[in-house]
């Protein structure tokens, strides 16, 4: 039974903290001037957006941003790759585009890799880093990325599965689509860096002199359209890697968590996307088949489940396909998830969105951009 008057639980004074620490951290003009570098300004509020604690509409009203202004141009990436998830749907966990001819990947990214004892610095360090807080600058991504796909000729997917699973702002669209944008199979040329990169935008322990990737591009290429396959360097040392979990650690979990609601009230389900405060009764909702198909780390399930246990009066967890009643709820592009809340008794209401969405598919993010009636896009995204 869900009580109609029970009180949410408070968010925990340090989460408060650090939500309220972050916004006003950020500074629009010096993430314009220092976004590229690993230690810039970047703004670091990915997991409050990718679950729904934070929207885009109310980030841009906040720091009175514009479309010409770099943060809400990088905003505007995440707003893209969403729309190339309403289009193709779970299409983006394949192949967008053809990939590189004649170039076999494997199926499972090396346990080298996953215990950052690669050799090469800026591998183990973004390894290191990722277990540590559950975040990466975007730079050390494309670089995990270009590293594991191009180097190693890790197939995107595995690897994209991986990283999406411990990072705490993993959304699939940005993560999957960024994979395939390094790999070419959604982009028109694969994305590659060298210690050159590494060495101006990152601190010196990041550093790869003499290494691999000690080179001009046109070797990397070369390599990146080849079937050969580097190899990890011997003798580094190796991290634990920690476990992806199907469902919540016991630890975070309440006794309530696995009583079903009552039946007969209106309620308002609150899935891990669309962590938002709102009228009650309001129940957390975490649909398990979801979660055995994409695990996440410990870290994050404590992140989420600390969020929603504030906006709801409590949470239920098993198969959404099994509640009875009358719900209301926003809707959600992710799999599983999508499909169970359109199948019970509830109206959905669509995620929040800043730009308005094109009618066709934009295969670009320029052409999106300009299809939302902004300014040209300069550059890239890193950070």
């Amino acid at each position: 039974m869900l009580p109609q008057t029970a009180a949410p639980h408070p968010l925990p004074t340090s989460a408060e903290a650090a939500l309220a620490t972050r916004l006003a951290a950020v500074a629009p003009e010096a993430y314009a001037r220092s976004r590229n570098h690993l230690d810039g300004a970047v703004t670091r509020l990915s997991p409050w957006i990718t679950h729904g604690r934070l929207e885009l509409p109310e980030l841009i009203a906040r720091y009175r941003l514009s479309g010409a202004d770099t943060l809400a141009f990088e905003f505007g990436w995440r707003e893209f790759f969403h729309h190339v998830w309403q289009h193709l749907g779970d299409g983006i966990l394949a192949d967008v585009r053809p990939g590189l001819p004649g170039v076999p990947y494997q199926p499972t990214l090396p346990d080298d890799i996953r215990q950052g004892r690669t050799g090469l610095p800026a591998i183990d360090r973004a390894v290191a880093e990722l277990y540590a807080t559950g975040y990466l600058h975007n730079h050390a991504r494309m670089w995990l990325a270009s590293y594991a796909v191009h180097l190693r000729k890790v197939h995107w997917r595995c690897a994209a599965d991986w990283l999406y699973g411990h990072l705490l702002d993993g959304d699939l669209a940005s993560n999957h689509l960024s994979w395939q944008w390094v790999a070419a199979t959604f982009s028109s040329k694969p994305y590659l860096f060298n210690a050159a990169n590494v060495a101006r935008f990152a601190p010196p322990d990041w550093h790869c002199p003499g290494s691999a990737i000690d080179t001009d591009y046109p070797p990397l290429e070369a390599l990146a359209r080849s079937p050969r396959a580097l190899g990890p360097s011997p003798g580094a040392p190796g991290l634990a890697e920690p476990a992806l979990l199907a469902a919540p650690p016991d630890n975070l979990l309440d006794p309530r968590d696995h009583l079903p609601p009552d039946s007969g009230t209106p309620l308002t389900l609150v899935h891990p996307w669309a962590l938002r405060a709102g009228p009650g009764p309001r129940l957390g909702v975490i649909h398990l088949p979801f979660h055995r198909r994409f695990p996440w780390s410990a870290a994050r399930w404590a992140f989420v489940l600390t969020q929603m246990r504030a906006v709801t009066d409590r949470i239920w967890i098993g198969d959404l396909r099994q509640l009875q009643g009358r719900f209301h709820a926003e809707a959600t592009l992710n799999p599983g998830y999508r499909e169970a809340l359109a199948g019970l008794d509830a109206v959905l209401a669509p995620p929040p969105r800043w730009l308005p969405e094109p009618p066709r598919l934009c295969s670009s993010f320029s052409r999106f951009w300009a299809a939302c009636g902004q300014p040209s896009p300069k550059r890239r995204w890193h950070g």
